[in-house]
C-alpha cells in the first residue's frame, strides 16, 4: 500500500521542478518517497511549469493560455445568460472606457478585455479567465471618483494578469494526481461552490473562485499588480487604499449595526484596515508626478452615477421568486412557482403539485459549536451524504436523514448572526424525491443576510447628487429621507462619511429620491 505524502513535501516538490531542479538530483533527494509518487511529480513538474506572465515567477499550471482565453469565454456566456446585466449603454461604455485603459498598462495587454456591470444590489467584483471582469452595481453606488472605479478594476485586471484562477485549478488537479499515487487530498478552497443565487444557477467554479477570492497573498498580489496599473493609467495608486476604506466601512456597519454579513471578496476580507503590506505595495507602485496624473472631470463620474438604481432591481425581478424576512434579516430564493407562507419566525415553501416543500425556522444559539455538532448533539439527528455548507461568509452543514414518516427528509443548519437557522426538505413522491432533493438544497443555498441597500421598499430608489450648503446636518438629511432603515447610516456610507465627518459647503453628495 502507498503511504500519502505530507502535503508539505508536495508543495516543496511541485515548486523546486518548477524552479528547474535536475530530475535526477530531485529524485536523490526525495529517494524516500514510493517511486510511482516521484516519476508522476516529475511529469507533472515538465508538463505544467510556466513563468507568470505578471511577476516573472514560475508557477505551475495545467493549461495553455489558448485554453484560458477559451474557458473565458465559456463562463462569459453562462454569466450573461443567468445574471442580469445593467441596462444602461452610457454607464456600460464608461466602465469599459476606465477599464480597457487601466488593461493597455497591465502585463497582459494583448488579451482582449470585456467589463460588464452586473444588475444587481451586492457590493461586489470578480473576474474570470481570459480577461473577463465584472463590478456589480451595488459596489458602483459606493464609489466617489474615477480613480476608484479605476482601482477596483486593476484589482480583478491583476488577478487575471498573474493567472490566480489559473493557479488555483493547478493546484486543485495536482492534488488529485497525488490522491491517485500518494493517497494526497488537495483541494481549491472555493467554499460551496454556490457563492451567490445567480452563481448558484451557473454552477461555475471560475466564477465561484473569482467571487470569493484567492486568499490572502493572491488578493495582495493583485492588489500590486493593480496598484502598478494605476500608476501606468495615470491614475493615483492610493485609490486603492480608499477603496479599502469604502469597503472596510461597509464591513464596520454591516457587522456592528446592522448585524448582518459582508459579501465583498479580495481585499475587503483579506486586509486590515491598517495593512502595512498594502501600503508598501502601493508606495512601490510610484508617485505620479503633476504632469503625469490623469486630469478627469469628476463631473464625468458624477454624470454617469447620477439616476443609478439603489437596491433591489423590482422591475425585473418579478420573475425570481426570492423571499426577504426583513425580522430575522434574510433572503433566499425558493423554486419558480412555489407558494410561500410565513409566520414572523418561520416560513414554508410547497411545490405547485404538493408533493415537497421546504420550511425553515430559527433557534437562538445558547453555544457556539461547529454546525455538525450541532445537528448531532441539539438536533439528535446523524446525517447521511452529508458535507459542509459555506457561503457568503455564512456556515453550516447539510445531509440526509430518514424523518418520523420515514420518508428521506433534506436537513440543513446555517448559522446567521446570534441565530441558527434550521432546514427541513421533504419530498412525499418517490419517483422525484432525486430530482427535488437536488432542487432543495440549491435553494437552501440561495441563503444569505440582507444587504444594506436591498431592504425591501426600496427599489424605486435613485441616486441624485446635490450641493451641500451652510448649516448641512446628516440627521436632517436623513430625517427627510425615503431610505426605510438606517438612512443616516446609508447616506454617510454612500458619501465615505461613515461614521463620522461632515462635508463642506460646495461639495457635491449623494443623496436618494
Amino acid at each position: 500500500m502507498l503511504k500519502p505524502m505530507p502535503a508539505a513535501v508536495w508543495r516543496i516538490s511541485s515548486n523546486s521542478l518548477c524552479k528547474g531542479v535536475n530530475p535526477m538530483r530531485f529524485m536523490v533527494a526525495h529517494r524516500r518517497l514510493p517511486l510511482i509518487t516521484l516519476l508522476a511529480l516529475i511529469c507533472l513538474g515538465v508538463q505544467a511549469c510556466a513563468v507568470n506572465p505578471a511577476t516573472g515567477t514560475p508557477n505551475i499550471v495545467l493549461m495553455s493560455e489558448n485554453r484560458e482565453l477559451e474557458i473565458g469565454k465559456e463562463e462569459h456566456d453562462k454569466v450573461l445568460a443567468t445574471m442580469r446585466v445593467v441596462q444602461d449603454e452610457r454607464l456600460t461604455a464608461y466602465v469599459n472606457e476606465v477599464g480597457q485603459r487601466v488593461a493597455a498598462g497591465s502585463h497582459r495587454p494583448d488579451i482582449k478585455y470585456t467589463f460588464t456591470v452586473i444588475d444587481s444590489p451586492e457590493i461586489n467584483a470578480f473576474a474570470l479567465p481570459g480577461g473577463y471582469v465584472y463590478i456589480n452595481r451595488g459596489l458602483l453606488l459606493y464609489l466617489k471618483s474615477e480613480d476608484e472605479l479605476a482601482a477596483v478594476l486593476a484589482h480583478e485586471v491583476g488577478h487575471i494578469t498573474a493567472r490566480h484562477a489559473i493557479q488555483q485549478q493547478a493546484r486543485g488537479r495536482l492534488g488529485s494526481a497525488a490522491a491517485a499515487v500518494g493517497g494526497v487530498v488537495a483541494a481549491v478552497a472555493t467554499g460551496s461552490g454556490y457563492i451567490g443565487s445567480e452563481l448558484a444557477q451557473i454552477g461555475s467554479i471560475w466564477a465561484a473562485a473569482g467571487v470569493s477570492g484567492f486568499g490572502r497573498e493572491n488578493e495582495l498580489e493583485a492588489d500590486s499588480l493593480g496598484a502598478e496599473y494605476l500608476y501606468n493609467a495615470g491614475y493615483n495608486p492610493r485609490a486603492m487604499i480608499d477603496v479599502l476604506s469604502v469597503l472596510k466601512n461597509q464591513e464596520d456597519f454591516n457587522v456592528r449595526v446592522a448585524q448582518r454579513q459582508p459579501t465583498y471578496h479580495g481585499l475587503f476580507t483579506t486586509h486590515p484596515r491598517s495593512d502595512q503590506r498594502l501600503q508598501q505595495a502601493v508606495a512601490q507602485a510610484g508617485v505620479l508626478s503633476a504632469d503625469q496624473i490623469r486630469e478627469s472631470d469628476p463631473s464625468v463620474f458624477r454624470n454617469h452615477m447620477e439616476g443609478m438604481l439603489w437596491g433591489e432591481n423590482t422591475a425585473v425581478a418579478s420573475d425570481r421568486n426570492r423571499y426577504y424576512q426583513d425580522l430575522l434579516s434574510y433572503t433566499m430564493v425558493f423554486p419558480d412557482d412555489w407558494m410561500i407562507v410565513d409566520t414572523p419566525t418561520t416560513v414554508q415553501a410547497s411545490s405547485p403539485d404538493g408533493t415537497a416543500r421546504l420550511r425553515v425556522e430559527t433557534m437562538r444559539m445558547q453555544e457556539v459549536k461547529e454546525p455538525r455538532l450541532f445537528v448531532r448533539e441539539n438536533l439528535g439527528i446523524e446525517l447521511q451524504r452529508s458535507e459542509a455548507l459555506s457561503q457568503y461568509r455564512l456556515v453550516g452543514y447539510t445531509g440526509v436523514h430518514t424523518n418520523a414518516n420515514g420518508r428521506e427528509e433534506r436537513l440543513a443548519v446555517i448559522y446567521l448572526g446570534p441565530r441558527v437557522f434550521v432546514f427541513r426538505g421533504d419530498v412525499s413522491d418517490p419517483a422525484q424525491a432525486a430530482d427535488m432533493d437536488r432542487l432543495l438544497l440549491s435553494s437552501i443555498r440561495t441563503f444569505r443576510a440582507i444587504q444594506t441597500n436591498e431592504r425591501s421598499g426600496a427599489g424605486s430608489l435613485r441616486v441624485r447628487y446635490v450641493l451641500v450648503t451652510e448649516g448641512f446636518d446628516w440627521r436632517a438629511l436623513a430625517a427627510a429621507s425615503p431610505v426605510p432603515q438606517y438612512p443616516e447610516e446609508t447616506l454617510r456610507l454612500l458619501n465615505g462619511y461613515y461614521p463620522i465627518g461632515n462635508p463642506q459647503p460646495g461639495e457635491w453628495i449623494k443623496i436618494l429620491m
